[in-house]
């Protein structure tokens, strides 16, 4: 797949709106139900709620720390297709409006989150593992149904 995009993926875009409650872990959540409805080019378009805990990687860390809040989720952006768990980044604020922020590893939601996932259809997403990066990174091509006009 050749991720220097010289003309733009096109697909229509869906919207799913998706709300968690009290208890779920939001990263399973999504990437089961971007399973469930077959989305091959998920992505967070937009997200808010709370959560009690979170669990994050920090830039070039290989360590997690642990958050115990009630947090705000301010910012939830990502990918969701194409690995196993998607690639997650949050901001979260505490009762006094400080902010922390990363890697998603898991989130425990409070008293909801509702997330608005959009699909590009006729675009998919894979995670082959990158040698210069060494992780698994996105990548994306036109899928053969949107090609054939499907």
């Amino acid at each position: 797949m050749d991720n220097q995009v010289s003309q733009p993926l096109h697909g229509e875009l869906q919207c799913y709106p998706v709300r968690l409650r009290p208890g779920q872990e939001v990263s399973s959540v999504l990437a089961s139900f971007v399973r469930q409805h077959s989305l091959t080019s998920a992505h967070v378009l937009t997200c808010v709620g709370s959560v009690t805990q979170a669990r994050l990687r920090m830039a070039n860390a290989q360590v997690t720390q642990d958050f115990e809040g009630p947090f705000e989720i301010v910012s939830l952006v990502g990918t969701l297709s194409g690995g196993e768990a998607g690639h997650l980044h949050v901001s979260l604020s505490d009762a006094k409006g400080n902010v922390i922020g990363g890697h998603v590893i898991s989130m425990t939601v409070f008293t909801t989150a509702e997330v608005m996932i959009g699909n590009c259809k006729g675009v998919k997403f894979s995670r082959p593992d990158d040698p210069e990066t060494g992780y698994d990174e996105l990548a994306f091509e036109q899928s053969a149904d949107a090609v054939a006009g499907k």
